[in-house]
């Protein structure tokens, strides 16, 4: 085994310290491994985190009627992003050296089923309203937890979103999804105090953000100034709508 090569997996009687029980991967479970390896491995992986506020959108979606999703609204503002931001929009060829840079905006979202985790894929965000736009995230979403989602919904995405805001957790590292080249991870929001006017403390809903990205295509700076300028889009929700 040359100095490089990576060590063979370890063989371990696991019934020797104790009672254990074996179940396999699901199929869905076996497919997404393979690919999560290949992504993990092949991609050099930075992922920045930041805190964007979410208190006018919190505000905002009090007011409607029928409350689209937080993850609806996330969509239409990464769209906004994604403009301004166009190298997050793109994907390397398979040559590695010529930059893809996309015209349309489809964004996939992860979808925890029983069997494993998909990645749907909702088309033409830049050209829906936040509801609609959530409509076809929960209409994905029931056909991936009933029968599955078929091919042609999970590919074609321009960046993923994978959210855990609807559990916990203040961070974690979301694993880019070929041939994309970022992730938007989102947790769940927290109230936190800030110091405001004549130091008075103001509490402001903060809504913790991990972005994975490829950094053969982009840097850390850039993925600085994408989550700033996500926030800026952010505090302005009613312009999504």
């Amino acid at each position: 085994m040359s100095a490089t090569a990576l060590p063979p997996w370890p063989e371990v009687d696991f019934s020797a310290f104790g009672e254990v029980e074996v179940q396999p991967l699901s199929r869905l479970q076996g497919l997404a491994a393979g690919f999560l390896s290949r992504n993990w491995v092949t991609i050099p992986h930075v992922t920045h985190h930041d805190d964007v506020d979410t208190t006018a959108l919190d505000e905002l979606r009090r007011t409607l009627d029928d409350k689209p999703s937080l993850l609806a609204f996330f969509a239409k503002a990464l769209v906004t992003t994604l403009r301004a931001f166009p190298q997050f929009n793109a994907s390397l060829d398979t040559s590695g050296r010529n930059l893809v840079l996309k015209k349309y905006f489809h964004i996939g979202i992860a979808i925890d089923t029983p069997r494993g985790l998909v990645v749907g894929v909702v088309r033409d965000c830049d050209r829906k309203g936040v509801p609609e736009i959530g409509a076809d995230i929960a209409a994905l979403t029931a056909k991936a937890r009933g029968r599955g989602l078929p091919l042609a919904e999970m590919e074609g995405g321009c960046m993923s979103i994978s959210s855990l805001g609807g559990i916990g957790g203040t961070a974690f590292t979301p694993i880019v999804n070929a041939p994309e080249v970022a992730i938007l991870g989102i947790t769940k929001g927290q109230w936190k105090p800030r110091r405001g006017s004549n130091d008075a403390i103001e509490w402001r809903l903060q809504t913790p953000l991990s972005l994975s990205y490829d950094h053969r295509v982009i840097n850390g700076a850039d993925a600085a100034r994408f989550l700033r300028h996500l926030d800026e889009v952010l505090a302005q929700p009613a312009a999504l709508l």
